[in-house]
């Protein structure tokens, strides 16, 4: 399958319409679905006749010479912690197993306004909590490059269907490094724009401080013209910024020149695998040999990044959880007293990573702790955002790796919970200072598993990350390579 911004072209020129590409959609996904279950919803009825919806406008405009929506009859998926209007939206967890919400997250609303038509929603931890895709109570989605490995998380459903092909695009959130990682461990590309570009209406929250709606694409020149359709101020989030939109064409650049690229030395740890120190070097020496000054810097506090993310996000899904009680939303179990109700509801729906994250942020912020946790984990984050501050007063923008090794097997970390967190060392950081993220392939390890390399921004800089994304992608080929999840069963 071709990117969006071919088949948006292929649309617009008639050499296909939306019905011929939404059936091609419907049957990769009907093919390869059994080996990558990367989707928990599939709607292949509503979006055939959203495609013929959008054939016969498409073809009204021609007759009268009038424009048309941007994404008019392009498939997509959608992350299933995102609110769709009609739609089941589960957030991966028995206890919203058929939630049907009344409305869209701004996000998905602003994408159907544009014309896009959704598909599917895709496989997700537990209310995005964790890394791999593991946690989801509907079953592991597999990494369509090795199907014995995670795909990542939380975003593993999107970042598996765009990389298996399914979807041209798919949306994801970051939390804590839920875009990028599985966009680096399945080698997609992933955005995860400022904290406020996108707004955060109808995403089921987990860490409100943290939480963004980013994009899962083939290429950069994808996540930019879907970052500009969702991006913007809405009233409906308070926390969404009145910020201009970058257009999404990406200025033409020929080269790195004018660009500086720093290289925190803290990125480059002793547990790092070599094969991706390798790659992530070899991207860095290119984009010097194409004119960018790299140098190393230094993030000084990025030691601290997971266990104070693992102090402040846990300590808002405490909150943001406490009102699955089984008396609004999704099933109840029986019992004899409300509180009961409560007790039995949320102990036999929910999830293991889901309680054992409710009872770490519950204990953060109890009365003695709040300060010596919460409070103090705060402190330390606004030390994080500042490292950030003051490597942008000299440098444009930020490489390094997306995750310290490439897709571990099914099951690896499920027993050491330590270690799957560790698996956020490198993302973590981008949520907790704010800025934007975007990740890209730049190779593969000796088994031929994709190895990402991220770039951050200043807040507000998506334009000019994606910029600089673009132009390695337009150097390089490694974006355009393509698994076959099928391949051990032929």
């Amino acid at each position: 399958m071709h990117s969006a911004t071919q088949l948006l072209k292929s649309l617009t020129s008639g050499e296909i319409s939306s019905r011929e590409l939404t059936e091609d959609v419907i049957a990769r996904i009907e093919r390869l679905e059994p080996a990558v279950r990367a989707f928990l919803t599939l709607t292949p009825e509503e979006a055939l006749q959203a495609a013929d919806e959008a054939d016969r406008r498409r073809a009204e405009a021609r007759r009268n010479g009038e424009s048309v929506p941007p994404l008019l009859g392009l498939p997509i998926a959608v992350k299933d912690v995102l609110s769709t209007r009609g739609i089941r939206t589960t957030c991966g967890s028995r206890i919203l197993e058929n939630y049907v919400p009344p409305y869209d997250a701004t996000a998905v609303h602003r994408l159907k306004e544009a014309g896009a038509i959704i598909v599917g929603k895709t496989n997700t931890d537990e209310f995005a909590m964790g890394s791999s895709t593991e946690n989801s109570a509907y079953g592991v989605t597999h990494n369509p490059w090795d199907v014995e490995r995670v795909p990542g998380g939380s975003s593993g459903g999107s970042a598996a269907a765009v990389a298996a092909r399914m979807v041209p695009v798919a949306l994801g959130t970051d939390t804590g490094g839920s875009v990028r990682q599985p966009a680096s461990f399945c080698g997609v590309t992933g955005l995860k724009p400022t904290y406020g570009r996108v707004s955060r209406y109808g995403l089921i929250a987990y860490g409100s401080s943290l939480d963004t709606v980013g994009v899962l694409a083939q290429t950069a020149k994808d996540a930019a013209l879907f970052l500009h359709l969702m991006a913007g101020q809405d009233p409906l989030d308070a926390t969404s910024m009145d910020v201009p939109v970058p257009p999404p064409s990406l200025k033409p650049r020929e080269d790195f020149h004018g660009l500086k690229i720093g290289v925190p030395r803290e990125y480059f740890t002793e547990g790092i695998q070599p094969a991706v120190a390798k790659a992530v070097r070899a991207a860095l020496d290119l984009m010097a040999d194409m004119g960018a000054e790299v140098r190393e810097i230094s993030l000084p506090h990025t030691e601290y990044a997971v266990p104070v993310y693992y102090l402040i996000a846990p300590a808002e899904a405490s909150a943001n959880l406490a009102r699955f009680d089984g008396i609004r939303y999704g099933p109840r179990a029986e019992a004899e007293t409300m509180w009961d109700v409560f007790y039995h509801t949320r102990g036999q729906l929910f999830g293991p990573e889901v309680k054992r994250r409710i009872m770490l942020g519950t204990y953060a912020l109890s009365a003695g702790y709040y300060d010596a946790y919460y409070g103090q984990a705060q402190k330390v984050r606004t030390l994080i955002k500042r490292d950030f501050e003051r490597a942008f007063e000299e440098i444009d923008l930020i490489a390094a790796p997306v995750a310290p090794s490439t897709a571990f097997r099914i099951g690896a970390h499920t027993g050491d919970p330590l270690s799957m967190y560790l698996e956020d060392i490198f993302t973590l950081p981008a949520n907790l200072a704010g800025v934007p993220g975007v990740a890209f392939p730049v190779g593969f390890d000796d088994l031929g598993l994709p190895i990402g390399l991220q770039f951050m921004g200043p807040h507000f800089r998506e334009d000019l990350i994606l910029e600089a994304a673009h132009l390695y992608q337009q150097a390089t080929d490694w974006h355009r390579h393509t698994p076959d999840p099928l391949a051990d069963e032929e």
